[in-house]
């Protein structure tokens, strides 16, 4: 019960497969309680089945536009509303629509929707938890290997994960002084939703059981159980960090 007491922010549950799905699986099984937030009803239509399905009480569910900065107050005034002190904060967002083709034909408001909805939500959500994280606590996002490597039709996403991934070191200097971790999971390939629209992704999974140190995939279960860590009391000592968590093929040098 590593996260007993602690109430946990968590965003980007589309569905069973969603990597904010498993990270909220491993908060739960640690005692925590956890509020939920959307953007559409169809992603609350289905989080409400998981949540059914699992025998799992949510301390709240509330609706949130990452896309927009008045919605995401009134998101955390409910939630602040609702349960009061919260002790994390999980960032499981991201969305592209230009992963096709080559990165120099990216349009302008393809980039700048992609480092909207994945490394500026983040930014925004943390200035607003910051107000609801009186003791101090965590947040916790994710990340890819494609923010510091072309991987291929990866493009305008790997550009905003590098911005993300700054985002996470100057927010870690921020909210130090609150008492307030920040850090970052760089997961291997996880067959997700989002990971579906990217072309080639099955040899992507192939490539990693073929060449990473332990020649397998990883699984949502360990991203879940590694971001668990992250929020909990255990890594208090870790801020502004990228812990892979990839079977070890970050390392080589392909």
């Amino acid at each position: 019960m590593l996260m007993k007491d602690h109430i946990i922010v968590v965003s980007g549950v589309a569905n069973e497969k969603s990597l904010a799905w498993g990270i909220a699986k491993s908060l739960h099984r640690e005692g925590a309680r956890l509020v939920f937030t959307y953007r559409k009803d169809k992603s609350l239509r289905k989080l409400t089945k998981l949540l059914q399905e699992h025998d799992m009480d949510a301390a709240a569910v509330v609706p949130c536009d990452i896309l927009n900065d008045a919605s995401i107050a009134e998101a955390f005034n409910t939630i602040g509303e609702q349960v009061g002190t919260i002790h994390g904060l999980v960032h499981s967002i991201a969305y592209a629509d230009q992963l096709q083709g080559e990165y120099i034909d990216t349009t302008r408001e393809g980039y700048l929707l992609a480092q909207n909805a994945s490394s500026f939500s983040l930014v925004a959500m943390a200035k607003q938890a910051r107000g609801l994280m009186k003791e101090g606590g965590a947040i916790v996002t994710q990340t890819y290997i494609g923010s510091g490597r072309v991987v291929k039709n990866y493009n305008v996403m790997g550009v905003a994960k590098a911005a993300l991934e700054a985002s996470v070191r100057y927010l870690a200097e921020d909210l130090g002084k609150h008492g307030i971790r920040v850090n970052a999971v760089s997961a291997g390939p996880v067959l997700t939703s989002a990971a579906s629209a990217i072309a080639d992704f099955q040899d992507k999974l192939t490539a990693i059981e073929q060449q990473a140190p332990l020649r397998r995939n990883i699984d949502q279960d360990e991203v879940g159980d590694t971001a668990m860590f992250l929020l909990s009391n255990l890594s208090r000592g870790i801020t502004g960090e990228v812990l892979h968590v990839d079977a070890g093929y970050h390392i080589l040098g392909l």
